[in-house]
């Protein structure tokens, strides 16, 4: 059993992409040096808002049906591949490195935070499952998407990814955030990725449709934004023992994520950066 803790819990009303992700790398600055507690954040975006993973390639995006959309990019700080934010609630969890809830390497980490998820998710009634991969069911495929196949320990149902995450590890401390699809189509960010022709694209969407799923499809009912955040915060306290707090972003964290979105987010040098 987990020693008891107490950590900080947010809401935050939707926001541009490049602000979201300032605030989580701002939350990573001050948990990691200590002066706030380890974080629990529930967010959204507005508008929807194209993210590709830290070192993934910007060729991958058809920038012009992006504009056309009239959706955000923003490249994260952490891994993976891109993920399309609609329709969603996103979480972020921070934690100084030496956090006894997540010590040990990424994919032990990843572990205990999907125990969190999958008792968010039960809650919810859905009965989600979590598991390393397999020899045989690691892939080589150059897609895109991040939700085409799952990595280590994260939740699946029926075979099908219902959560996408990514961690990063980097002054002092650990960030991972991730992606809930509550409803809608989740095709549509094949729409704004680069195919050599419609023929590939087409087959991408259906791919995904074989590999991925969002909580209104897996339930057969509408689950609001409200709904799954309630959950969230019942399945991280029972989960890992933690009693949250709700709190906002102090002063020097708003100051902090303001110079990082000009600096870096909102700054092409890091959104082209390959």
């Amino acid at each position: 059993m987990l020693e008891k803790q107490t950590w900080r819990i947010i809401h935050h009303a939707p926001q541009e992409g490049a602000w979201n992700m300032a605030v989580d790398e701002a939350i990573l600055e001050s948990v990691s040096e200590k002066s706030q507690p380890p974080t629990l954040r529930l967010y959204d975006w507005q508008p929807y808002c194209l993210s590709i993973g830290q070192a993934q390639k910007a060729g991958d995006v058809n920038l012009m049906a992006l504009h056309q959309y009239g959706w955000d990019l923003v490249r994260r700080p952490t891994g993976g591949r891109a993920i399309l934010h609609a329709d969603e609630l996103t979480y972020s969890v921070t934690a100084p490195i030496d956090n006894p809830i997540l010590r040990g390497n990424v994919i032990e980490s990843y572990r205990r935070i999907s125990m969190a998820l999958i008792e968010a998710l039960g809650l919810m009634g859905l009965c989600t499952d979590s598991k390393p991969k397999k020899a045989e069911e690691i892939h080589l495929s150059k897609d895109p998407v991040c939700f085409q196949f799952p990595s280590d320990y994260e939740i699946t149902f029926e075979n099908k990814k219902i959560v996408g995450s990514a961690q990063a590890r980097k002054k002092g401390g650990i960030l991972q955030h991730g992606s809930i699809p509550l409803y809608g189509d989740i095709t549509r960010i094949n729409s704004v990725l680069n195919y050599s022709g419609e023929v590939e694209r087409r087959s991408a969407a259906d791919q995904l449709l074989n590999h991925a799923t969002t909580l209104e499809n897996s339930l057969g009912k509408t689950v609001t934004w409200s709904q799954m955040a309630d959950a969230m915060e019942a399945g991280f306290t029972s989960a890992l023992n933690v009693e949250l707090i709700p709190g906002n972003l102090s002063t020097l964290e708003l100051k902090t994520a303001a110079i990082i979105n000009n600096e870096k987010y909102n700054f092409q040098n890091w959104t082209f950066k390959y």
